[in-house]
């Protein structure tokens, strides 16, 4: 069953990955896969929070950290080196079959995405704690998808990579968000929550 999971996964990435790309646009991905260019996306989200939680915007950048060290340790500290799934551009089967441009990750194993748990962490936590407010921040998830997409693009995950680390960042958020707010809700109760 496994085993035709993973078929299936590496069929669909070959799709995605040799059909989809081009001169023009590989720099273009490489670029927009580093964290760089989102740093204005993250500065304009601390404002949000800021703005909206004043003097108790610490609880929301608490849950914020606590978010992404629960993704990015779970999908890189613990998932990669017990799963050891090769990455596709180090995957001896795919050889000169894998569109790879730039570098192939940050190590040699890919199970599960650290950018889609990351980025799918922050799209969660940024939903539960300003979309009261900002319905229209739940293009965040758009984002996440585009953002973990580049990894298929570039050749260094599987979609299944990318959909399992999508669910440990959700998850991760969630239990960020939920750890916050009882911490707020038991030591500072004039001022829950949403």
């Amino acid at each position: 069953m496994l085993e035709k999971i993973g078929q299936i996964d590496q069929q669909i990435f070959l799709y995605l990955n040799n059909n989809f790309h081009s001169d023009f646009f590989d720099p273009i991905m490489f670029l927009l896969t580093k964290t760089g260019p989102w740093i204005p996306l993250y500065i304009f989200l601390s404002y949000l929070i800021l703005k909206t939680y004043k003097k108790d915007a610490w609880w929301v950048f608490m849950a914020v950290g606590l978010t992404i060290l629960f993704a990015d340790q779970t999908a890189s500290g613990l998932m990669k080196p017990f799963f050891e799934r090769l990455r596709p551009c180090h995957e001896p089967l795919l050889e000169g079959m894998v569109h790879n441009y730039g570098y192939c990750g940050g190590g040699k194993f890919g199970f599960a995405s650290s950018h889609a748990s990351n980025s799918f962490g922050v799209a969660t936590i940024m939903t539960l704690t300003l979309a009261f407010r900002y319905p229209w921040l739940k293009w965040l998830f758009a984002w996440a998808v585009f953002f973990s997409y580049t990894r298929i693009y570039l050749g260094v995950h599987y979609p299944g990579d990318i959909l399992v680390g999508a669910m440990v960042g959700i998850l991760s958020a969630v239990l960020g968000y939920f750890i916050m707010k009882s911490i707020k809700e038991r030591f500072f109760t004039k001022n829950p929550i949403h």
